[in-house]
């Protein structure tokens, strides 16, 4: 298949254009939010071209995948037609929480396609059509050296995110153990026995390898890519227990709590003992493989583009 879709959420495009088809992505002279191509960080194969904006018109496709409520208005005016359309809702619902309306929930033609069951439970879809399509992650291989006695974090703008991504909560954990937070616009962050790096996702995943222990303070997000990928580098890990976390992390995988002192002192007790930390580890790894799998996600997107296609 010929399927269009914005680049919009590197690392889930990543492992989404891994698959067998031809991926058509906008370009716009200035790469910005509805033409920024090809990726510039990730390892994106020679499957995805770009095709600027101006010219969707004369492509052939087969199917559109939508991630933002404005890209249907693209789709009309840039190919002058509808295609068999997906919608991939990334986000866990913001607002009115849990009486927020799907922006394509009146939309019956639309396969609304959720990355966690949380997502799909918690959204008011209507009459579209719902699917879940869990995360799948290209492995980045069993890393973990946890030569390092920190503990990795992974949030982008978390000045700017404040309370969603747990930032009130990192001054707490810096006091069980040093932090190094990884993404961007962490440079802000004025935190006591914390460090901030911007790293490209190349350089991301061997950095975070070598922490003793992973830290997730999201109070709110779909189910964060980061988190599954500490996993599947064999890092332990240690979580808030909201949204989807509680089925990423089974036991022996790490420790999930919202009671900030059970996870305090899990972050001590894996800096403190690294045989421990590089057993948990392995069992995240194992489970993440397990569920987060790229094979099976591919599997899954090709039933249902089959499906809506067909």
């Amino acid at each position: 298949m010929r399927i269009l879709l914005w680049h919009v959420h590197g690392s889930w495009t990543t492992a989404f254009v891994q698959g067998p088809h031809t991926y058509v992505v906008p370009v716009t002279p200035d790469r910005g939010p509805d033409g920024r191509g090809r990726a510039q960080t990730w390892d994106w194969p020679d499957s995805v071209i770009e095709v600027p904006l101006e010219r969707l018109r004369d492509e052939e496709i087969d199917v559109v995948v939508l991630q933002r409520p404005h890209e249907l208005a693209l789709v009309d005016a840039c190919l002058g037609r509808r295609p068999p359309l997906v919608y991939v809702e990334h986000n866990a619902p913001h607002g009115d929480v849990p009486d927020t309306r799907h922006p394509v929930a009146d939309q019956p033609d639309i396969t609304l396609v959720h990355v966690t069951h949380f997502n799909r439970l918690m959204w008011d879809c209507g009459r579209a059509p719902t699917a879940v399509i869990e995360h799948g992650v290209v492995d980045p291989g069993q890393r973990w050296t946890g030569e390092l006695d920190r503990a990795a974090v992974v949030v982008n703008e978390p000045v700017r995110r404040g309370r969603t991504t747990g930032t009130d909560l990192l001054p707490v954990f810096a006091e069980a153990a040093p932090l190094d937070v990884f993404g961007m616009a962490t440079d802000r962050l004025r935190v006591p026995n914390t460090r901030t790096f911007d790293l490209a996702q190349r350089d991301l995943h061997a950095a975070m390898a070598r922490r003793r222990v992973y830290v997730h303070p999201i109070r709110w997000t779909s189910l964060g890519l980061s988190l599954l990928e500490a996993m599947h580098l064999g890092m332990p890990v240690v979580a808030l227990a909201t949204t989807e976390v509680t089925e990423a992390v089974p036991p022996g995988a790490g420790v999930i709590s919202n009671r900030i002192d059970v996870l305090t002192d899990a972050v001590r007790d894996f800096v403190a003992d690294p045989v421990h930390a590089r057993l948990i580890g392995e069992g995240a790894r194992a489970a993440a493989l397990a569920r987060y799998g790229l094979s099976r996600f591919l599997d899954d997107w090709e039933r249902l583009l089959k499906e809506v296609t067909r």
